[in-house]
């Protein structure tokens, strides 16, 4: 989402909240929120966000703050575009097997093209 974003692959707390404009008690509060967020947890349980988590909170961030969603409305919003990407994703891999079944049946086709050359050779 965000292509400014340094190229790291963890960021601690303190960075996103920098890279967010919040505090950091704002992020762990839309971690219970927010299911899609889950911060890897370090040895002595400090957290540490992937590029998909920066991105999943610039996104709840701008819901919040400049669409002006509630919390739930937000949810709402995650939860519909999750479910169209979904639904995105099937209809593509739908294509791609119909695809796959039509260059099958044309190797079959070639296939009992030969058979049938051979025996009737």
């Amino acid at each position: 989402m965000d292509d400014n974003l340094p190229d790291k692959a963890f960021f601690r707390i303190g960075e996103v909240g920098k890279i967010l404009q919040v505090k950091p008690y704002v992020i762990r509060f839309w971690e219970t929120e927010f299911k899609i967020l889950k911060p890897v947890r370090t040895p002595s349980g400090h957290r540490l966000y992937r590029k998909k988590d920066v991105d999943a909170l610039l996104l709840i961030r701008k819901l919040l703050y400049e669409r002006r969603y509630t919390i739930q409305g937000a949810k709402q919003h995650l939860a519909e575009a999750a479910r169209q990407k979904t639904d995105r994703e099937a209809d593509t891999n739908h294509e791609r097997l119909v695809e796959i079944k039509k260059v099958l049946v044309g190797i079959l086709d070639l296939i009992d093209g030969r058979n049938q050359t051979r025996q009737n050779g």
